[in-house]
């Protein structure tokens, strides 16, 4: 039936007209926040920001989410297509440097429908978890320039101990290689225009995790796809892992991915670690 939800690699086939999905959602959008972001990687934030969309809910369930206030609740305004495709005005309007939609698997079939009522002249971003189907995928390539997309986990085990899932690997490997096979690299003026950056966040004491993750990364992705290594782990939420990132860890992954020749990404500063990099949501 049309009304059962199967966004997501859960496959919950909850008709969210009447009751929540896995992702916490109903069938109404809600935004938490719109506006610029200026602490994307720099080919995405550029100089003008890029245009944040922040949606509620999650299909993961991480202990250290910092954004728990939005991804573990259905909060914030609610949003008709219509109305955002009217967001994507103003952002395009303000001189961002793209649509940036946060979280928005759960959402993609009305998001969809947003972008066939208006398509902006800048790239859209599709800011995700990583946990997404192939066939999502697939049906969001004809609308989505950049995939901006997690990596977390190279093996179910630790995704299962950290983020609840119990299959994150196989279907992100999956859908990372569909979103590269179809988004080549393309830049003009130091953005990014068209492509695929995969993003991975160090787990302080979780390195072996990390390193498989750049193996991962080397024999699937490299160099079709761009790495951003992140170092800003902030115990939040109802995180087990009670510190941020050591020095030397830090040191460590930067030694492996040299030593694995993957010299051409980001690896961010232990200086993002913090809080104060949340941005403000609307939660009512």
């Amino acid at each position: 039936m049309e009304n059962l939800c199967q966004l997501c690699p859960h496959r919950c086939k909850v008709n969210r007209k009447i009751s929540f999905g896995r992702c916490r959602a109903g069938i109404e959008m809600k935004i938490c926040r719109i506006g610029a972001h200026f602490y994307e990687e720099p080919e995405i934030s550029g100089t003008n920001g890029s245009g944040t969309v922040f949606f509620s809910g999650c299909s993961l369930n991480c202990e250290f989410c910092q954004n728990y206030q939005i991804s573990k609740s259905y909060v914030g305004k609610t949003y008709t297509p219509a109305d955002l495709a009217e967001e994507f005005k103003k952002i395009e309007q303000a001189g961002m440097h793209n649509i940036n939609l946060v979280t928005p698997t759960h959402f993609s079939d009305k998001i969809r429908l947003a972008l066939d009522i208006y398509r902006p002249s800048i790239p859209i971003v599709y800011n995700t978890s990583g946990y997404e189907l192939p066939e999502v995928i697939e049906r969001m390539n004809d609308y989505v320039d950049v995939y901006l997309t997690d990596f977390k986990y190279a093996d179910n085990r630790t995704a299962y101990r950290f983020s609840g899932i119990n299959d994150y690997f196989d279907y992100c490997l999956e859908a990372t290689k569909t979103m590269v096979k179809s988004k080549p690299l393309v830049y003009k003026d130091g953005l990014l225009k068209q492509g695929v950056i995969i993003r991975h966040l160090i787990l302080p004491g979780q390195l072996d995790n990390t390193y498989a993750v750049i193996d991962a990364y080397k024999k699937y992705f490299h160099p079709a796809a761009k790495l951003s290594v992140m170092s800003q782990f902030t115990p939040a939420y109802r995180s087990t892992i009670q510190r941020t990132l050591k020095p030397l860890e830090n040191k460590l992954v930067i030694n492996y991915l040299l030593k694995n020749g993957v010299d051409d990404c980001y690896v961010q500063e232990l200086s993002s670690v913090g809080e104060q990099y949340v941005p403000p949501f609307q939660t009512d």
